[in-house]
């Protein structure tokens, strides 16, 4: 139980200190849009590519793995149905889809998995499908959309070379490349990536604070049935279909708990910043973090138990 508490201690602080920065007005006007694009071009990819250079990929290719994969893609795909019989822009149908399967794996699930499942290691599955798989994924198709809100039709090999111009792809593939292939970076060259890299959860965490300092009621900028659809698929569907899967595919007891646990998280606050980045469904993205983030307590206090 302590391991969730702390976990969101941790974020909430840094939360409230952009809160606060953003109602004194320190910093200037476009500074969440600053952040963000700064989290998105320049820290997330060098977290991206040393988080991967340095996991343990035969820990991660397990059934944990296929569980976690199978239950973050059913839940990001229901979310879809939701989006287009409301007649949402796409842009904010992607976001939507995103907030619904996308779990704050990093800076919430690590402390969690820490005291709440005895290792860090178990949060791994989690982490890596989402910074190899739906990070590159939902970025691309963001892309596409805006081009396409912009009047641009990039086409068929528009839309497959958009993933060269993902720096988080780029990225991801880098480092699992130089990961399989046992190549060794000099530590003189990690130090400054590794410097970079230790700026994106903070960058993230003080754009969304920043974000909420003026921002309205919760819900109040959002279709109320989209934003309720991501809560329920988030908080409780996820975690439930986690459990389902894994039961199916012969897991039983902490190695259960650990995809349920990871599955019970909420919506990363990483999913505002790509919403701000290509803007688009910015309101959905920012008050589904945060909702999911106060109901993911006793969901997550009563799963830990």
């Amino acid at each position: 139980m302590s391991g969730v508490l702390e976990g969101f201690l941790v974020i909430g602080v840094v939360v409230a200190v952009g809160v606060v920065v953003g109602r004194f007005g320190v910093l200037p006007e476009g500074a969440t849009e600053t952040l963000s694009r700064t989290a998105f071009f320049v820290a997330s990819p060098a977290l991206l590519f040393v988080t991967l250079l340095r996991a343990d990929v035969a820990r991660v290719l397990s059934t944990g793995l296929v569980v976690t994969a199978l239950a973050a893609v059913a839940v990001c795909l229901l979310y879809i149905p939701v989006g287009v019989l409301r007649r949402r822009p796409r842009g904010e149908t992607v976001v939507g889809s995103m907030a619904s399967g996308y779990l704050n794996a990093g800076n919430l699930g690590i402390p969690i998995a820490t005291y709440a499942l005895g290792s860090a290691a178990e949060i791994a599955p989690s982490l890596i499908f989402q910074l190899a798989v739906l990070t590159p994924a939902y970025t691309t198709l963001l892309d596409v959309v805006a081009a396409r809100r912009r009047g641009e039709d990039p086409g068929i090999g528009g839309a497959l070379l958009a993933p060269l111009r993902n720096p988080l792809l780029l990225a991801t593939v880098a480092g699992l490349l130089l990961n399989v292939a046992g190549v060794s970076v000099p530590e003189s060259l990690l130090q400054p990536v590794e410097l970079l890299a230790d700026l994106a959860v903070p960058a993230m965490l003080l754009a969304f604070g920043l974000s909420l300092a003026h921002a309205q009621r919760p819900g109040r900028d959002d279709d109320p049935v989209c934003l309720g659809a991501v809560i329920v698929l988030k908080n409780l569907v996820h975690p439930f279909l986690a459990w389902l899967i894994g039961s199916t595919f012969g897991l039983e007891g902490p190695a259960l708990l650990a995809v349920v646990v990871s599955a019970a998280l909420p919506t990363a606050q990483n999913v505002f910043g790509y919403a701000v980045r290509f803007a688009t469904g910015v309101p959905l993205a920012r008050d589904a973090a945060l909702i999911t983030t106060v109901v993911s307590v006793p969901v997550l206090l009563v799963v830990a138990l």
